[in-house]
């Protein structure tokens, strides 16, 4: 039995981050990932000055052979109407391949690392939790995006009542020929609200490659809605005419509307994993992060890690992003004044798809950077 002092499921952003955060604690951690890297990973694929400069990443260094695309404008629209361009005047986001950025962030772990590795036990004996008969810590960390294998250990994995979040996308490299025709802009994300408002599309253009996809609450109708967009996008010239294979599917939860436990007795979720995404945008990547964070600054505070230590970690995480607010209404959190029939013209506004959509929704301009708040 190889014995560690934390064990990660999954070696994505949340896990290859809290790894990398508790490297100087002198404590030993295993990542078990199932896939190897670099690996596909489904979405639309950017971060945030505030994602890259926690993350302590130099830019320059990681241009060098990855996809770097600085953003600068939003285009932001309701489907079946005209969208409004929004110019920033300044970097405010940029484009990453998920399979650069997360093998970027896993190669600079110096923790050891099981890939290629599918979970097929979880058991606790005794205070420590046994993974594959082969590895055991006391401490597992839940880190394994939505469909993790700690989280359904808990009780709240797949078939469970949450709601959820389902979306479709597609990412490739683009020919002459594609790129020659395609409108979109690599410094100009699309985004497409849903004239319901229970999800959005996007077109995303991050140099030579294309991103577009859908996400919604009612996966049932997902694909039809996938269809239509694509179609439309095709018509205007936005897209190129011939997409190259399937859109993939992925699936999490929104974190107002998630009823995960954080903890338990010797197991923390984080990430994607514990539900966490971005209430009004369905965005991941800074969320997953700032918990991985969090949970490694709870755990080298804490003398065990019993349930009601790891406890601050669920608290920090309160205070960081808001008490849960569940209801039975939408899995999309959009305020009351901005609901039908009301969004059909605030989605024409300059003001409105600037300072609230982009800027607060999908920047998250308004929160500070972590360092504060731990």
């Amino acid at each position: 039995m190889d014995h560690y002092d934390i064990i990660v499921i999954g070696g994505g952003p949340a896990g290859s981050t809290l790894a990398w955060s508790l490297e100087k604690s002198g404590k030993r951690v295993l990542i078990i990932d199932k896939q190897d890297f670099p690996r596909d990973k489904t979405c639309a694929g950017w971060v945030t000055p505030a994602v890259m400069d926690t993350l302590e990443i130099d830019q320059d260094n990681y241009a060098r052979g990855r996809t770097l695309q600085p953003i600068s404008a939003f285009r932001i629209g309701m489907m079946g109407q005209a969208p409004v361009d929004n110019d920033h005047g300044e970097t405010v986001s940029y484009g990453i391949r998920r399979c650069e950025f997360d093998a970027y962030l896993l190669d600079r772990v110096n923790a050891n690392k099981q890939l290629n590795t599918p979970v097929k036990s979880i058991e606790q004996k005794g205070r420590n939790w046994v993974i594959n008969d082969t590895f055991e810590a006391p401490l597992l960390i839940g880190a394994g995006g939505h469909f993790c294998p700690v989280a359904k250990k808990l009780g709240h994995g797949p078939g469970s009542h949450e709601t959820v979040v389902a979306a479709k996308e597609i990412e490739f490299e683009m020919t002459a020929a594609q790129a020659s025709v395609c409108q979109a802009r690599g410094d100009t994300p699309e985004l497409w609200f849903c004239r319901d408002l229970k999800g959005y599309a996007w077109v995303f253009r991050k140099g030579n490659f294309l991103n577009i996809g859908l996400g919604r609450e009612d996966s049932h109708k997902l694909t039809d809605h996938l269809n239509d967009f694509v179609d439309d996008m095709k018509a205007q010239g936005r897209i190129p005419a011939d997409l190259p294979g399937r859109f993939k599917g992925h699936a999490y939860l929104l974190y107002a509307h998630a009823e995960r436990p954080l903890v338990d007795e010797g197991i923390m979720l984080i990430g994607d994993a514990a539900g966490l995404a971005y209430t009004q945008s369905g965005e991941g990547i800074r969320p997953a992060i700032e918990s991985a964070l969090i949970a490694a600054d709870v755990i080298r505070r804490v003398p065990d890690v019993s349930a009601r230590n790891l406890q601050r970690y669920g608290e920090a995480i309160s205070e960081r992003f808001g008490t849960r607010a569940l209801n039975d209404q939408s899995s999309w959190q959009i305020p009351d004044w901005v609901k039908l029939p009301l969004a059909s013209g605030l989605m024409r506004s300059q003001w409105f798809t600037r300072k609230v959509v982009t800027e607060k929704w999908f920047l998250h301009q308004q929160v500070p950077p972590l360092e504060s708040a731990l």
